[in-house]
């Protein structure tokens, strides 16, 4: 019988031939970041250096025969998915085109080299692409920069997963520019690229030896993202199955599952690894006292999935859910204050994905006394992991009331009273280190006084506030040039601005900021009033503030 496992030894030039590349949905999105590439490039760096001309072996890369024979003008290639391997290759790919873009026309050399480039990563013939990335790159912004070299600045991204590729496409085109620079010209590193970057590819015709390879190279070693070889356990689990319709539709069901959790977690870093580990937490058998780490995580999640396609569509539909509970959770900015802390969030979920009635009103009771831990007793993620942990393992796992569930959060904060955290930021510095608690202790109050008036906060104001750092947003009554050190921090000469503003009033004096003040749309119109009239803003007048803060706090976030 032959061996459907033959790995091929090859140099990068050797490996692009005769192959388009496509990344299928229900694979991972790009996930490299500045560190991946940085040391991607040092390699790079340290082979040119090596005078002797030795080969550099990158990683290894799995891929999935999809279609051979598919001929393009005179040429003929196969098909292959990516399974392992995308990062790098993906990688190596934009610096490719970053080379093409850096060869002139005006030398035969690099007018030859910069042809093949070009029919290399875009086929005349039928515009096909080398590497199709078709997973969750939302602006098509790889397809864009390999047809016509255009790429918007990773700034302008709205997802995780966009904002990757991006950032690798400006970094390639400023590594080779920095080649270019020193070197005066890239053929050089072309010929590097090409020909001394090895890797080992194991390219297999059915998906089934495709998870079983994956699991050989894991076991030896190699490095894999453990969500990633969750995926890979519950998928060999799935081609296990003797029964042929079952084992289609559960496959079937799988991928489609993987794409949106994929898709989910391409929106925020550390989803990946977080939806993991609270997954695996919520549905152990026993109460934990801490979350689980990864790899606990994943050995957790096999054994639940078994190999019954009932456990395994289970395992997985219910990852799916927990990272779409994640994401909701951390996509509010809102509450960056509370959400900082890792048991804080997977109570969060856990209220997400259990049977509660009025979700709402709980997550308030959560955030309240969250926020009187965290934020105004300055506890560090040390505190409180057992009481969170198994409360939220109790909400998924046992049929609790939404009465019982209010009062075991309260209980939570019973020993941290909002008296002893009000004590604590009285007259003390709530600037440094404190910016994003400030930030949120000063939307409540806003949203406090609004509600006195019969209104509502401003909510797209207050967006733009969330999208900046805080920072931009904290003002300064008295300047912190001219305000002695031990009121300048304080909680009544901090007020919160529109993003920016703060910085464009400069070092103005107090009275000369009242029009601002009152222009604003936020409670700095309350400043405002404090310092009509008055010939200055005084250490007097900031106590009084802060008691009137401090006095509505304390009913604001009481037991």
């Amino acid at each position: 019988m032959t061996d459907p496992i033959q790995p091929k030894h090859l140099r990068l030039g050797d490996l692009l031939k005769g192959r388009l590349f496509t990344v299928p949905d229900y694979q991972r999105s790009y996930s490299w970041e500045r560190r991946q590439r940085r040391d991607l490039f040092d390699d790079i760096t340290d082979v040119w250096k090596d005078e002797t001309g030795t080969n550099h072996f990158m990683a290894t890369i799995v891929c999935l025969r999809r279609k051979s024979g598919i001929e393009l003008g005179t040429d003929v290639f196969s098909q292959l998915e990516l399974v392992d391997g995308q990062q790098r290759l993906t990688t190596l790919i934009i610096l490719l085109n970053a080379i093409r873009y850096a060869l002139g026309s005006n030398d035969e050399i690099e007018e030859r080299s910069l042809n093949e480039l070009k029919h290399l990563l875009v086929k005349p013939d039928g515009d096909n692409l080398l590497l199709l990335q078709t997973n969750h790159d939302s602006t098509d912004s790889f397809e864009n920069y390999l047809r016509k070299g255009e790429y918007p600045s990773p700034k302008s991204a709205d997802t995780i997963a966009d904002r990757n590729i991006l950032s690798a496409i400006k970094e390639c085109n400023d590594f080779v520019a920095s080649w270019l620079e020193r070197e005066g010209t890239v053929l050089g590193l072309l010929k590097l690229v090409k020909n001394q970057l090895t890797f080992i590819i194991h390219e297999v015709d059915d998906e089934k030896t495709v998870y079983t390879v994956f699991e050989v190279l894991n076991s030896r070693g190699i490095p894999v993202a453990w969500l990633d070889r969750l995926k890979s356990i519950l998928m060999a689990n799935a081609f296990s199955i003797q029964n042929e319709v079952t084992r289609e539709s559960l496959i079937k069901d799988l991928h489609k599952i993987w794409r949106d959790i994929y898709s989910i977690i391409g929106l925020r870093q550390g989803l990946s690894t977080e939806s993991l580990r609270f997954a695996a937490t919520l549905l152990l058998a026993d109460r934990p006292s801490k979350p689980l780490g990864e790899q606990d995580s994943v050995d957790a999640l096999r054994k639940i999935a078994g190999r019954s396609p009932r456990g395994v569509r289970r395992v997985a539909q219910w990852l799916k859910k927990v990272t779409e509970a994640c994401q909701a959770v951390e996509s509010n900015p809102r509450i960056d204050a509370v959400t900082r802390i890792t048991q804080a969030r997977l109570l969060a979920v856990a209220l997400h994905v259990g049977k509660v009635n009025q979700i709402d009103g709980l997550l308030a009771a959560w955030e309240k006394v969250s926020f009187r831990i965290y934020g105004l007793h300055g506890k560090d993620t040390r505190t409180g992991v057992g009481d969170y942990c198994r409360l939220a393992w109790d909400i998924v796992d046992k049929n609790m009331s939404d009465a019982k569930i209010r009062r075991r959060i309260r209980d939570i904060g019973r020993d941290f009273p909002v008296a002893e955290g009000i004590k604590r930021i009285r007259g003390q510095d709530c600037y440094t280190g404190w910016k994003e608690e400030l930030r949120y202790f000063l939307f409540r109050y806003e949203e406090y006084l609004a509600s006195m008036h019969g209104l509502e906060a401003d909510s797209k104001l207050w967006e733009h506030v969330w999208r900046k750092d805080a920072n931009q947003s904290i003002e300064h009554i008295r300047p912190q040039r001219n305000c002695p050190n031990a009121w300048v921090h304080t909680l009544g000469n901090l007020v919160l601005l529109p993003a920016r503003t703060n910085s464009k009033l400069g070092g103005r004096s107090p009275r000369d900021k009242v029009t601002t003040y009152r222009k604003s749309g936020f409670q700095a119109d309350e400043v405002a009033d404090m310092l009509d009239g008055a010939s200055t803003w005084t250490q007097r007048k900031c106590k009084a503030r802060e008691r009137k803060l401090l006095d509505w706090a304390k009913n604001e976030w009481a037991e």
